[in-house]
């Protein structure tokens, strides 16, 4: 009976996944069943303890914080601002709008830090002008889907606190291990879109290189928002805050860039504001709190601690291990959202990586690429059918038009993975 006991909530769990049922109810749900009927020895007040406790989660705290700021920048008109300076730097080039589409979601990553955010609000913005000036809609759609998994991994991307958390490791360190994969994404898909713009002939949304006064003037109106993400990183570089004051530290930044100098808030948008964060905090927090539930369920049967020994049993180095991560977490990302499955992968695949030796902050980073690069991926990928959805493509096209774009991004996996310095450099200097 302790044996079926062991492995039955993870059964359970897997049936709920597969009938769609959302995922922090496919965790709860069967972690109720096994403390309350199942181990007479670990009583389910456990369960609401673990639960409880990991809202007043200090590090936790910057969810919320981070969500809310980035909430305000949108009301605050720092999208269309961002779009314009994007549009200075390189709408005059062969392919401008699919480059703006990606150096967008660069300078996006340190303010909604949500990769369906970036593609929801990219579909909308960016696609329809794209086409109106004679780009392919799926080749636009693609663009869009696949610029999207650069947001959440520049800081302050939420599923790099959930990694932290979940593994134990530093906030502050995977916020500086995401600034070089960043950058590295952004130039790989702007090559991308180069070369198939040349091939198809795709102008760009201006005619020429902007004046230094354009760029200027621009730059003076969306400095504001630029100095988020490296504010931010020179906070942490030099101690002055931590990762969850940082994020009370924006959050307050935001109001007084949207009411005092864009002067874009009004009071009737205070209520939609704070809606809108609730509802997306409330929907991160319950997620997070149902994984520590399980959590607590793996812990008491031992399961990270076995898996771990089967992995590194199967798995006896460090190269074939990270091999099979990747193309494991390539499927998981098909069908699971990116802080979905981080919160399910970490506590699993982290002790295993631990054991190996491999740095925690880089297989962090690893995680959190291959996870959302997931999300594009067909058949299931959330960002595709968000992206597919919203600019109303055919999914067959979109398929076709992704491929160069999903290549070119794991590679960039592959040298993250095997080149670790390319994660770890900056990490280090915190040291």
């Amino acid at each position: 009976m302790d044996n079926l006991w062991t492995f039955l909530p993870l059964v359970i769990m897997m049936i709920l996944l597969v009938l769609k049922t959302p995922v922090a109810y496919a965790m709860l749900f069967p972690t109720m069943l096994y403390f309350v009927f199942g181990q007479t020895m670990s009583p389910y007040e456990m369960m609401v303890q673990k639960m409880s406790t990991t809202m007043e989660t200090f590090t936790y705290l910057a969810v919320p914080f981070f969500t809310f700021a980035g909430v305000i920048f949108n009301y605050a008109g720092i999208t269309n601002r961002l779009l314009g300076l994007a549009d200075l730097l390189v709408g005059h080039l062969k392919g401008g709008l699919a480059h703006v589409n990606i150096l967008l979601s660069a300078m996006m990553g340190g303010l909604s830090g949500s990769s369906l955010a970036d593609a929801s609000m990219q579909s909308k913005i960016l696609v329809p002008e794209m086409v109106k000036l004679g780009y392919d809609k799926s080749f636009s759609a693609a663009v869009t889907a696949t610029s999207s998994v650069i947001t959440p991994i520049i800081p302050p991307g939420i599923i790099l606190i959930m990694y932290a958390t979940a593994s134990n490791t530093s906030v502050q360190k995977m916020f500086f291990g995401g600034v070089i994969p960043g950058v590295l994404l952004t130039l790989g898909l702007m090559l991308v879109a180069a070369i198939i713009s040349h091939k198809r002939n795709y102008r760009g949304s201006r005619t020429q290189l902007a004046s230094l006064r354009e760029i200027g003037s621009n730059l003076k109106e969306s400095i504001f928002a630029l100095l988020v993400p490296f504010g931010l990183i020179m906070g942490l570089r030099f101690g002055m805050f931590t990762a969850t004051e940082g994020g009370a530290i924006c959050a307050v930044y935001a109001l007084i860039v949207g009411i005092f100098i864009y002067r874009e808030i009004r009071l009737k948008d205070f209520f939609p504001i704070l809606q809108e964060t609730i509802e997306s905090t409330a929907a991160i927090m319950f997620l997070l709190a149902s994984a520590q539930a399980l959590g607590r369920y793996l812990t008491w049967e031992s399961l990270p601690q076995r898996i771990s020994e089967a992995l590194t049993a199967t798995f006896t180095t460090p190269f074939v291990f990270l091999m099979a991560v990747n193309v494991l977490l390539l499927v998981v990302g098909c069908f699971f959202d990116g802080g979905a499955a981080m919160v399910l992968c970490a506590p699993l695949l982290a002790p295993a990586a631990a054991a190996l030796g491999i740095d925690l902050i880089h297989f962090g980073i690893i995680m959190s690429i291959n996870l959302t690069i997931g999300g594009v991926t067909p058949p299931f990928g959330t960002l595709m059918f968000v992206t597919c959805q919203i600019t109303e493509t055919k999914m067959e096209h979109f398929v076709k038009s992704v491929i160069p774009f999903l290549l070119i991004e794991i590679g960039i996996l592959f040298l993250c993975t095997y080149v670790p310095q390319v994660v770890t450099c900056l990490p280090n200097l915190l040291s």
